[in-house]
């Protein structure tokens, strides 16, 4: 199912990112799949039922056969997955950055339109808090790229919740 970089690891994470649009979920898990970290960005593929929601065979398989994986996503139901996950990180920012980032974007068409903009304002404003309730470890991602994937690889040393 991946292609990973072999590399010596003395303890094996299930990690996921989370967050409102724009945040730079995708920028981070590229990034760590570069540093050679199996990662599935679940807003492309089938990881999603028409109804915006985890497919909870494929996710369960998922979950069940990775020892070591980075997911990214935000759904209604990714709480039904976080007893498998080690980390639950919330990638934050101000509104004003996130509406600048999906201007700017190219990757991903979302966030272009007023609408979308909209949506994701309200988002962040209903959504947010309850994933910051529910997360592990929050990571203000206005700081530079390099720095929150750095403390993303650092979660993925250690298994335990409370670092």
């Amino acid at each position: 199912m991946f292609h990973v970089k072999h590399r010596y690891r003395e303890h094996m994470v299930r990690l996921l990112i989370t967050g409102m649009s724009g945040v730079g979920k995708s920028s981070v898990l590229r990034e760590l799949g570069e540093r050679g970290y199996p990662v599935v960005d679940t807003d492309y593929g089938h990881w999603t039922t028409e109804a915006g929601l985890w497919d909870d065979v494929l996710m369960g398989a998922l979950l069940g056969e990775s020892t070591e994986v980075v997911v990214s996503g935000t759904v209604e139901n990714q709480g039904d997955f976080y007893d498998r996950f080690d980390h639950v990180v919330l990638l934050s920012a101000p509104i004003a950055v996130l509406l600048d980032r999906v201007r700017r974007r190219t990757t991903n068409p979302y966030g272009s339109t007023a609408a979308e903009q909209e949506e994701i304002t309200s988002n962040q404003a209903s959504v947010e808090p309850r994933l910051r309730a529910t997360a592990t470890v929050e990571i203000d991602a206005t700081q530079p790229l390099e720095h929150v994937v750095d403390r993303v690889e650092e979660l993925l040393r250690c298994p335990d919740r409370s670092t």
